[in-house]
């Protein structure tokens, strides 16, 4: 899919959480090398749904607890009430894949029900970035 936009950000586990500029119904891709306190990972799925994520897909370290942490941020988002197909978040974990995998079904399968969501944001929290390499497995997925 070549009208797709990737964008890269690297978090340590202590970060503290920069503004999502220019983002807007977004795809993120978590991928979880480090772990991280349950505390940053709530502040993180909450920040996301703030910022416009509506699709998030969990790989790496605690990634069905990220996933439940995306989920119930957008359920608290939406006060915990129905929410239209418009505003839904949805979110996947992909404990026993391998990363090109999920890159795979990030750039072929995973969409939205109600957008096209045209940018995906590979979010990397680890103790140091690896964006190059991300990227271009990303791109050759």
């Amino acid at each position: 899919m070549s009208n797709q936009s990737l964008k890269y950000l690297h978090l340590t586990p202590s970060s503290a959480l920069p503004a999502l500029e220019g983002l807007r119904q977004f795809k993120a891709i978590i991928v979880a090398d480090a772990e991280v306190q349950e505390t940053m990972m709530w502040d993180v799925s909450r920040w996301l749904v703030e910022s416009g994520c509506q699709y998030a897909l969990a790989w790496g370290k605690d990634c069905e607890q990220w996933r439940e942490a995306v989920e119930d941020a957008a359920l608290e988002a939406a006060h915990y009430e129905d929410v239209p197909d418009a505003q839904q978040v949805l979110a996947t974990a992909h404990e026993d894949e391998d990363l090109e995998e999920v890159f795979w079904f990030a750039r072929h399968r995973a969409a939205h029900p109600a957008h096209e969501l045209g940018t995906t944001l590979i979010l990397h929290i680890a103790d140091a970035p690896n964006r190059e390499a991300l990227e271009a497995q990303y791109h050759d997925a």
